[in-house]
């Protein structure tokens, strides 16, 4: 009895964790491949030619909001000949399919968990060289954004098992909201409708929330955000000395910032990108900001993320850990739900499947 006690539960455990992208069970292999890297199915001649070098330019394009150059996706190639057993599990990968007697258009599809998991398979069927070019460079944000929400869903699934429990409960505490945050930011700093959360004798990575009353949708400028934001962190951040306090870094009396509207949950949001500093210091790094209206309590709640990471030359890794946990934040009577991508088409795993066999053994005639 202890015996069938015993293997039940290696079983129930198995099942538990062997889940895809969508939390369902799975008995895929784990996908290979580091977050924000590539695998790019093409031709190596054709790799080299313009509709290639639009790829390469769109993939390795820089990550917005960091201080320094780093590329979006750290991207590979392989022909279709060599797309074997190995490549075939690798988290992301974007098949070049180029023919003029089976496509009229180009397209995108897209199938997830298809060899593994988590996996996304974007395929990109095309008559001609020239029109996938003028299309790729056309609907490059719809690439970006479909890959990079991919590997932000992939986190916020990591964080949903996995998160600091002390953070969720201050956030709810504190503003009725409900927040994912890594584990390692596990020393809290309170304030006036304000908290920080940081790695405990480093604060290498931080994230922080408050708020204050929302009077008109007119506030969600970048101008307004500034002042706001450095008003609240010259009273809750200050530096190792009397005078020094976070700020917005600006460069030539411009703040160095990016604004743009998104939506989260069906719903408004501000989200800011920028760089800050420790005023009469030479502390400073990137951070990202959701500002979000609280429709029940009529607050608005702003939600954040920083690094400070002055010897570590790559941020991007980390910078998008903290923008997953941004978008976990619940306002009140909300749920989690997927980040939702538009422009690509989902098509059927097997149909997808059976072509890039067809495709592979084509090439090796």
């Amino acid at each position: 009895m202890k015996k069938v006690t015993f293997i039940l539960c290696v079983v129930l455990t198995l099942l538990s964790s062997c889940r895809n992208s969508q939390g369902e069970v799975s008995f895929l292999p784990v996908s290979s491949g580091r977050p924000y890297e590539m695998l790019l199915v093409i031709d190596k001649d054709m790799y080299e030619r313009p509709v290639g070098r639009v790829l390469h330019d769109v993939l390795c394009s820089d990550v917005p909001g960091l201080p320094q150059h780093e590329p979006q996706f750290r991207v590979s190639t392989t022909p279709m000949s060599g797309f074997d057993r190995t490549y075939k599990i690798f988290r992301n990968i974007i098949v070049v399919n180029i023919d003029p007697n089976r496509f009229t258009t180009t397209k995108f599809k897209f199938v997830r968990d298809l060899n593994a998991t988590p996996q996304m398979i974007m395929t990109i069927n095309s008559p001609s060289e020239a029109e996938m070019g003028e299309y790729v460079y056309k609907h490059k944000d719809v690439i970006l954004d479909f890959f990079v929400k991919a590997e932000l869903n992939r986190m916020i699934k990591l964080l949903e098992r996995n998160h600091a429990e002390n953070v969720a409960s201050v956030a709810k505490n504190m503003f009725d909201c409900e927040v994912w945050v890594p584990t390692d930011l596990n020393a809290i700093k309170k304030g006036k409708d304000f908290f920080w959360a940081s790695e405990q004798g480093n604060n290498l990575l931080n994230f922080c929330m408050y708020s204050y009353p929302y009077t008109s949708s007119k506030i969600f400028t970048p101008e307004y955000f500034m002042h706001k934001r450095d008003s609240v962190m010259e009273k809750n951040i200050p530096g190792a000395k009397e005078g020094m306090h976070m700020a917005t870094q600006v460069f030539k009396g411009q703040p160095l910032i990016e604004s743009e509207h998104i939506v989260v949950r069906h719903a408004f949001a501000q989200q800011v990108r920028g760089l800050w500093e420790i005023t009469n210091d030479n502390m400073g790094g990137p951070f990202v900001s959701h500002v979000r209206v609280d429709t029940v309590n009529q607050k608005v709640i702003v939600a954040e993320g920083f690094l400070y990471l002055p010897n570590e030359p790559k941020k991007r890794d980390q910078m998008r850990k903290l923008e997953a946990a941004l978008y976990t934040l619940q306002l009140p009577a909300e749920k989690v739900t997927e980040l939702e991508t538009e422009g690509v088409e989902e098509t059927d795993s097997t149909e997808v499947s059976g072509k890039l066999k067809n495709v592979s053994k084509d090439k090796q005639k």
